[in-house]
């Protein structure tokens, strides 16, 4: 249970990198286009951790495998599709559309769990899926609706990707060590952008990129994208869930436009209305009840405890 708890704090970090960095990386991705940052993003992050084994954990690579082979490219490839189809669909729909849609993973996540790894999905974990469905829309669509238009669909096949990589890493990390697994993944994503970047930005993007990485928006943001978000983030996601569930991985994950929010607010100047504050609120709640409902009794559990506490007064 310790280490369940411990798990699910530290992709509760990795959430909020993510969210604290999203205003970094957007602005950078104006200088460098999407798929040449994420092909240098990528591979160093690999580079990185590769490092990082060699010196530390050079045993780990000892384990390695085809299978293990095998399933990193799976996982990357899940990955570089997320990622991917989601720069193709912003091309043709709304960072909001975007943002609601690939956040639905969260919902996706707990079938894909049920279909792989044969896990029993509480109604708990199902409520909480859908009220951090509900806080996402209300944090997105701030006095607005959602209008569907043809990028969607490729914002869709995004969340699917990335409800794939989840589920999928649920049902890889506990065979193999989470370094190598991780390493390989990154690499994968870092070779499939180069040659993304390649076809639908033109080589000369990745030519000329070198003198793009110069400009302090586009250092600064690769320098937090290449390791606290990519090689420590992944690596933390590969470990953790060892010990936690997918389901439970998707609902802490949608914190991630919480922290969003936050970051714009604080250094963006941007607002927050009450629409997007109860979004917020929904998010955090879906959160909590994941939390409780993690083992049989938590609910049990937790109304004992406050029974008690209020018998006592």
């Amino acid at each position: 249970m310790i280490r369940s708890r411990m798990a699910d704090l530290s992709l509760l970090l990795v959430a909020m990198m993510w969210g604290c960095t999203f205003l970094i990386v957007q602005i950078a991705v104006q200088v460098l286009p999407p798929f040449a940052f994420n092909s240098i993003r990528f591979t160093g992050a690999a580079l990185l951790l590769a490092l990082i084994t060699a010196v530390f954990y050079r045993k780990e690579w000892n384990q390695l495998s085809w299978k293990m082979v095998c399933h990193s490219l799976l996982l990357g490839l899940f990955l570089f599709m997320g990622y991917g189809f989601q720069t193709m669909g912003l091309l043709y729909t709304t960072t909001s559309n975007t943002g609601f849609i690939t956040g639905l993973s969260v919902v996706l996540v707990p079938f894909l769990s049920l279909a792989l790894l044969r896990h029993a999905i509480s109604r708990y974990t199902w409520f909480s899926a859908c009220l951090a469905a509900i806080g996402l829309y209300l944090l997105t669509f701030t006095g607005s609706a959602l209008s569907l238009n043809k990028g969607d669909g490729l914002i869709l096949l995004c969340a699917v990707a990335f409800a794939l990589q989840i589920a999928y890493t649920g049902v890889y990390a506990p065979r193999y060590p989470a370094l190598p697994l991780a390493t390989l993944q990154l690499a994968v994503v870092g070779l499939l952008s180069i040659a993304a970047s390649v076809i639908f930005e033109g080589s000369s993007t990745l030519a000329h990129s070198g003198e793009l990485i110069g400009k302090p928006d586009v250092l600064w943001a690769l320098v937090v994208s290449i390791g606290p978000t990519s090689a420590f983030a992944f690596w933390i996601q590969t470990a953790c869930q060892k010990y936690t569930t997918p389901s439970r991985v998707a609902i802490i994950y949608a914190m991630e436009p919480v922290f969003a929010a936050g970051t714009g607010l604080v250094f963006g100047g941007e607002t927050l209305g009450i629409s997007a504050l109860l979004g917020c609120l929904c998010i955090l709640a879906a959160m909590l009840m994941a939390e409780l409902s993690a083992d049989s009794g938590g609910y049990k559990n937790t109304y004992f405890f406050i029974s008690r506490v209020f018998r006592k007064k």
